[in-house]
């Protein structure tokens, strides 16, 4: 464990945080709320308010912890105090700096940890707010570093508090010399209300100048409308004549000299001095707090997109509602068919688009419940005292009508429909996630049967969304076990029958259910937080074992391997396809990454970069199952594509339907007209082989020339029909 630093202005800093009067003091009531806040707000099982002395860290403030102080040496903080910005330890015990830590490796066994200095308005780190838990995180994003110092703006502010309060109890040249170095306006008035003594800060803040101040009545303060209000009370305890707001902190209108209004923040008190009355106020400006403490409310309650009420706040109203056992509906919501608004239109056509949905639930809704946005694109209401499902199913239908009304965004005219899950309570359940989660189901099953209603939650979803779960639960142990395989499918030239590439086909050897098609598991797995992680998998074993067949002789052969939306959201997947190949030693050629609609329609600029840059090592890049979507004719030219694969639902019906024959052929002929390669999927007869030939079509997979296999039987065939051409004749 390295040593902590200390500062070359360590004395200083030491001075500075005595004139707080605080190292020992009982814990202020404020900090210690702003303490729980951070938690609350940032998801932290511990925070606290800690100030880091000569030998020793005192945590002032803090919960989640029983820790009252450390040694220097070890502590966290005494790091923190030595830099400007947020200091982020994702994992400690990873860090070389804390892995040996005893407070990493004892009680209370910190992983994760994240403080921000608490420096004063002179520049001395005092100490710091802390956030630590006992599991390591993957992330502290820019938004939660923001908010944590925003917090230590809160927590500073009641310091500069104290220390004044400090100050006051000296004498009255020190005072005037720690009220001239702080941040906030230090006024001091007589016995008559005039001011006796304005402050450097004071004059930054109200714009009168010392000269000007000095001498005039404490009305400057105040508008004029106010005289005789709270000027009035300022005039009174100057007098002595009133003491209800002496030591307290009250907020009220200032007025500056240019006649701009503000709000601002006063505690005031009085005291004797040279047998005459002294009245003085510490007064700041608290308008950025008002606009900061509004911003966390709002990050706290409500979605930034939609302003409606946020996942946490409908979870709290249906405890409520819950706990006063009234009979409640909750409503699941999904908007049918938003995902092509996005891919079609971009995201700032969806964000306008969900705004639209929110007011119109809102205006739905009405008084009569809540609201809020679940995530995505679905919302959820609500309804309590409300206990008959005829009733539940009106409001559904309601909210329905409401959402499929066409949404105008400038020139756009976006068409939706809407989908509801109803649940009742007490009928479905008596806990927030119960309902949660019996909605979820029934909206669900409303999505299955057709879209466009409403479906009344039964006891037989719940063992749907039970199997749901088992699978997810079955995926992540079959990632730890390496559960998954890879079959290949061989792509062969359709002219000649030779063998040149396989597509990776991915398969779930499930240790009870036996061996498991994609269609068993990959939605699941694509909606998962696994998924980059099982497609990365899939690119390095794939192009080991085309590097691998190449060795023994499969010239020329290349592999096909699909992505997923993950590892384009990921990111870095240009370095790890590199990588990929120099690990392999697969030639890049040899490889060519096939990607879906779903991808190529995000209009992601970071997945054209991402997809220029692996075309431009070599790699090619295959669209899968054109034609089968939204997939318009300027993506073949924004796109650095090498080939289009015809989806298996036309090849099936090319020697029976004149419309499936057609689209192969518009395929193939467009493919040509952009100078791409085609391959067609799906070819089981000769026929179907035949008429491909004869269009145009050059390559071709399907169960006609091998069905999807593993490595050990996929190769053999190929390799001896390569072998018996080679032979020479022996014919006489």
């Amino acid at each position: 464990m390295s040593s902590s630093p200390v500062q070359t202005d360590e004395e200083a800093r030491l001075r500075v945080l005595l004139e707080h009067d605080i190292l020992d003091a009982e814990p202020d009531p404020s900090i210690a709320h702003i303490v729980e806040l951070a938690t609350h707000l940032l998801g932290a099982p511990a925070a606290f308010v800690s100030f880091v002395d000569r030998d020793r860290q005192v945590l002032h403030a803090k919960t989640g912890l029983t820790l009252c102080e450390t040694n220097r040496e070890i502590a966290f903080c005494a790091r923190t105090i030595a830099q400007d910005d947020v200091l982020v330890v994702l994992d400690a015990s990873k860090d070389s700096r804390f892995r040996e830590n005893p407070l990493v490796t004892g009680a209370p066994f910190i992983r994760f940890y994240a403080g921000v200095p608490l420096r004063t308005g002179d520049g001395y780190a005092i100490g710091t707010l802390c956030l630590a838990g006992p599991k390591p995180r993957r992330a502290f994003t820019r938004r939660d570093r923001g908010i944590l110092t925003g917090l230590a703006r809160l927590v500073l502010d009641r310091l500069e508090l104290r220390r004044v309060e400090a100050a006051r109890r000296a004498t009255q040249s020190r005072f005037e010399h720690i009220a001239e170095t702080s941040s906030d306006a230090i006024i001091c008035a007589d016995a008559l209300g005039r001011v006796s003594f304005w402050s450097a800060a004071a004059e930054r803040l109200f714009g009168h100048t010392a000269a000007e101040a000095l001498g005039q009545p404490i009305a400057i303060l105040v508008p004029d409308r106010m005289h005789g209000g709270h000027e009035g009370d300022l005039r009174s305890i100057a007098r002595r004549s009133a003491t209800r707001l002496i030591g307290c902190t009250v907020e009220l209108i200032g007025q500056h000299k240019d006649g701009h209004e503000f709000s601002v923040e006063l505690s005031m008190s009085t005291w004797i001095e040279n047998g005459h009355t002294a009245f003085g106020a510490i007064v700041r400006d608290v308008s950025q707090r008002h606009m900061f403490e509004e911003r966390l409310f709002r990050l706290a309650h409500l979605d930034p997109l939609t302003e409606l009420p946020n996942r946490a706040v409908l979870r709290d109203r249906i405890a409520a509602a819950v706990r006063e056992e009234c009979p409640t509906v909750v409503l699941m919501l999904d908007l049918d068919g938003f995902k092509e608004v996005n891919d079609a239109h971009g995201h700032a056509v969806g964000d306008a688009v969900l705004r639209l949905a929110a007011e119109r639930l809102r205006i739905c809704v009405g008084t009569t419940g809540v609201a809020a946005r679940y995530g995505g694109d679905e919302f959820a209401v609500v309804l309590p005292d409300v206990g008959d499902p005829l009733v539940a199913n009106a409001m559904a239908a309601a909210a329905i009508d409401a959402l499929s009304e066409p949404y105008r965004i400038e020139e756009i005219v976006v068409r939706l429909g809407a989908s509801v899950g109803v649940a009742l309570s007490p009928s479905h359940g008596v806990r927030e996630d119960e309902l949660l989660a019996c909605a979820d189901a029934a909206l669900y099953r409303a999505k299955i049967e057709g879209r466009g209603r409403a479906y009344l939650f039964t006891p037989d979803l719940r063992e749907v969304a039970q199997r749901e779960r088992a699978c997810r639960e079955g995926l992540r142990h079959a990632i730890e076990r390496g559960e998954f395989v890879l079959h290949y499918q061989p792509q062969v030239d359709l002219s000649s029958g030779a063998l040149v590439g396989a597509e990776a086909l991915i398969r779930w050897q499930h240790p009870e259910l036996g061996l498991l098609m994609p269609g068993a598991f990959l939605e699941v797995l694509d909606n998962g937080p696994d998924a980059a992680r099982v497609g990365n998998w899939v690119l390095h074993t794939a192009c080991a074992q085309a590097q691998a067949w190449r060795r023994k002789g499969l010239h020329p052969f290349r592999i096909g391997v699909n992505l997923c939306a993950a590892q384009f959201r990921e990111g870095g997947l240009v370095e790890r396809v590199e990588a990929v190949l120099a690990e392999t030693e697969l030639p890049a050629h040899a490889l060519e990454l096939e990607i879906t609609e779903t991808i190529i329609l995000r209009h992601d600029p970071g997945v054209v970069v991402a997809l220029q840059a692996l075309r431009a090592m070599g790699v090619g890049i295959a669209f899968d199952d054109y034609g089968t979507g939204y997939a318009s004719l300027s993506l073949l030219k924004r796109f650095p594509l090498t080939r289009l694969k015809i989806d298996r639902s036309f090849v099936n019906g090319l020697c029976t339907d004149r419309q499936d024959a057609a689209v192969v052929r518009a395929v193939i002929n467009l493919s040509r007209s952009f100078g791409l390669d085609v391959i067609a999927e799906g070819v089981e007869t000769e026929e179907q082989r035949r008429r491909l030939i004869s269009k145009g079509c050059q390559e071709a997979q399907g169960y006609l020339f091998g069905r999807p296999m593993p490595a050990v039987e996929f190769a053999a065939p190929f390799q001896r029909r390569q072998q018996h051409t080679r032979q020479p004749s022996t014919a006489a």
